[in-house]
């Protein structure tokens, strides 16, 4: 009768196949393996014929293929009128990428399809791992002490496949808890592993690398990370990792907010709203940029934190209201940054950083239409509340787009001088001030052709402006002067002064 059975062959150990899946062997005629590099393989009854998908390893280029291509021959094997037994290593559900796929698609097309239960991976890999804290030091001179502490599955364990987090550069799971890694295949895939994971952990973390759990082969050893290459590793391979600190993911940091914001937590936290927030969320903005321009890198990871705080902070309040969560969030930002980039995540190429911008805008606008929210103006989406510089800038880059610009720089310093002739024929408060905004104006121009951003340009003069004064303070209290008191000759001369001094 056509259908299939999926069997689990357990982690190693034919001691440990159970007794449903040694029924279903014993039963049948034929059974095709995943991989026949699975130490239970030599142990099954002498009668049965093993068939296995191991060439698609070596003639395909990446797993992806091989695992679709195992679906699609484990469905046509499981057409015919004897339909067929495929097997895996572990339970079929637990890091087996083709199960799922073969799973839905076999149910899809109301094909007959039974899972059979194997150990996984994940008992014995335990098992080995609290062994492994009483055991002498192993002899590689990378080797280190096991970490005191007992590790319980319920206590947060976290299972990855190695294969899907190489793909990644930044681990797919949470920092604050326990994660146990599968199929660490070989040593090239343990340092692309690494690579990883160090993106997201310290270099000496402690890892546990273990090899061949459940099987009198068995060995476990614990490596600081940036190590875990440096061992013989196959395809009954296994990472662990113990968890960062408690408040080290983002999760944590949400539960956190969320406490300041209960009945339990600050009555300060409470009051707040969005629109009481604002001005926090403008001061904390401001902050990091002031890390930025002092290049100073402690500062700025102190600031990323306190701005994200007020995201975090207005999610909540958010939550709270009914209104959104912070998976709506953080899958709408993540949506649109593929969606406007589809010469990354599509087929669309690019010659360059100004055809991205361009497409950049047309994609917006076109959300914009399709979310009935067509712009009535090329200006339209750039917030009022901006610094009016930058918004100047944003203007003239707008303008630009449809040709509205000067045509050269000369141009462009022509205009300056215009508008300064004009400041100076202004006769009134009124238009002087008006004048005196489209000289600002037309030098934001000037900056925008010069390649210059002009808010970055005037804060960095303001930094400058205010260490030279500062030097100009302190030559005048080591001379014993009171600058209030210096005419302007003398306060010129310790400006020229504090400009030689770095």
């Amino acid at each position: 009768m056509a259908g299939i059975v999926i069997l689990g062959l357990g982690p190693g150990a034919p001691e440990q196949v159970t007794r449903e899946a040694w029924t279903v062997l014993t039963s049948v005629e034929e059974v095709w393996l995943r991989t026949t590099h699975h130490p239970v393989v030599a142990e099954l009854p002498k009668a049965l014929q093993l068939r296995s998908f191991d060439a698609l390893y070596e003639q395909l280029s990446t797993f992806e293929q091989v695992y679709a291509t195992i679906v699609e021959e484990v469905l046509a094997l499981g057409r015919r009128e004897q339909g067929v037994v495929y097997a895996t290593p572990g339970h079929p559900l637990v890091a087996e990428a083709a199960v799922p796929e073969i799973l839905a698609r076999a149910r899809a097309e109301g094909l007959s399809v039974r899972v059979v239960a194997g150990l996984s991976f994940v008992e014995p890999v335990l098992t080995a791992l609290e062994a492994a804290r009483f055991a002498p030091l192993p002899s590689s001179p990378d080797a280190i002490p096991a970490p005191a502490g007992w590790l319980d599955a319920v206590d947060g364990l976290q299972l990855a496949d190695a294969l899907e987090v190489v793909a990644r550069s930044h681990p797919p799971f949470r920092p604050d808890a326990p994660v146990l890694i599968a199929q660490v295949y070989s040593r090239a895939v343990a340092s692309e592993l690494k690579l990883t994971l160090m993106n997201e952990y310290p270099d000496e973390h402690p890892a546990a690398l273990v090899e061949a759990a459940g099987t009198a082969a068995q060995t476990v050893v614990w490596l600081p990370l940036y190590a875990i290459d440096r061992q013989d590793v196959g395809p009954l391979s296994s990472l662990y990792l113990g968890p960062l600190a408690s408040n080290s993911s983002f999760e944590n940091f949400q539960e956190t907010i969320a406490r300041l914001r209960s009945p339990q937590g600050c009555p300060w936290d409470r009051e707040q709203t969005h629109a009481s927030l604002r001005t926090n969320l403008l001061e904390e903005t401001y902050e990091v940029l002031d890390a930025i321009d002092r290049e100073d890198v402690s500062a700025l990871r102190e600031e990323l934190g306190d701005l994200l705080l007020q995201i975090v902070l207005h999610t909540q309040i958010a939550v709270e209201d009914g209104d959104f969560q912070m998976h709506e969030v953080l899958a709408g930002i993540d949506a649109k940054i593929k969606s406007r980039h589809p010469h990354v995540w599509g087929p669309v190429q690019v010659s360059g950083a100004e055809e991205v911008i361009h497409n950049w805008e047309v994609l917006k606008r076109r959300e914009r239409e399709a979310n009935g929210k067509g712009e009535r103006s090329l200006l339209d989406g750039i917030p009022l509340a901006l610094p009016a510089l930058t918004q100047a800038h944003a203007y003239g880059n707008r303008a630009r787009r449809v040709g509205f610009d000067w045509p050269d720089l000369a141009a462009v310093r022509a205009k300056v001088e215009e508008e300064l002739a004009e400041l100076d024929a202004a006769a009134s408060p009124e238009e002087v001030s008006a004048e005196l905004g489209d000289v600002l104006a037309a030098l934001v121009h000037l900056a925008r052709w010069l390649g210059v951003d002009p808010e970055s340009a005037l804060r960095e003069s303001n930094q400058r402006f205010a260490q030279r004064f500062r030097r100009v303070e302190a030559l005048a209290r080591e001379q014993g002067q009171a600058l209030e008191k210096l005419d302007r000759p003398a306060l010129d001369a310790l400006w020229r002064t504090a400009k030689l001094q770095r």
